[in-house]
C-alpha cells in the first residue's frame, strides 16, 4: 500500500457553525465514498477554512461523522486578494492500493472551477 491523498473543497453558503458542519460533512463523506475508503486505512486528514470562516473547526464536523481517532488538522487559508470565499478544502492521506490516477478528487459546488482538471470524477 501508498499514502496517497485526496484532494476537496466546498463552498459555505454563511459564517456559522451549522453552515461549516453541514459543508465539511458533506464534503468527507462525498470523498470517501467516491474514494471507498476504510476509515482504518486513513492516516490523516488537514482541513483548511478561508478567513472569513471562523463560526467553528471543521475537525469538530469530521469527528461527528465518526473520524473520533482520525488524527486532524485546522488551518486557515492563505487570504489571496480576489481569491473565492468562504471555502472548506480537506486533504485526506490515506492508505491505498489505488495509484494516483484512479484517486477521485472532489470539488463540489461553486469550487468546481478551481481544479476543473482533477475535481468532480465519479
Amino acid at each position: 500500500m501508498r499514502v496517497r491523498g485526496i484532494r476537496g473543497a466546498i463552498d459555505v453558503p454563511e459564517n456559522t457553525r451549522e453552515a461549516v458542519f453541514e459543508a465539511t460533512i458533506k464534503l468527507v463523506q462525498e470523498m470517501l465514498s467516491r474514494n471507498a475508503v476504510d476509515t482504518a486505512e486513513i492516516a490523516s486528514i488537514f482541513l483548511t477554512a478561508t478567513v472569513d470562516l471562523n463560526a467553528d473547526f471543521p475537525a469538530y464536523a469530521a469527528r461527528q461523522i465518526g473520524l473520533s481517532t482520525v488524527p486532524l488538522l485546522c488551518a486557515q487559508e492563505i487570504d489571496v486578494p480576489g481569491s473565492m470565499k468562504r471555502l472548506i478544502r480537506v486533504l485526506i492521506h490515506v492508505n491505498t492500493e489505488k495509484t494516483q490516477s484512479e484517486i477521485a478528487h472532489c470539488y463540489l459546488g461553486e469550487t468546481a472551477k478551481l481544479r476543473p482538471d482533477i475535481g468532480d470524477r465519479p
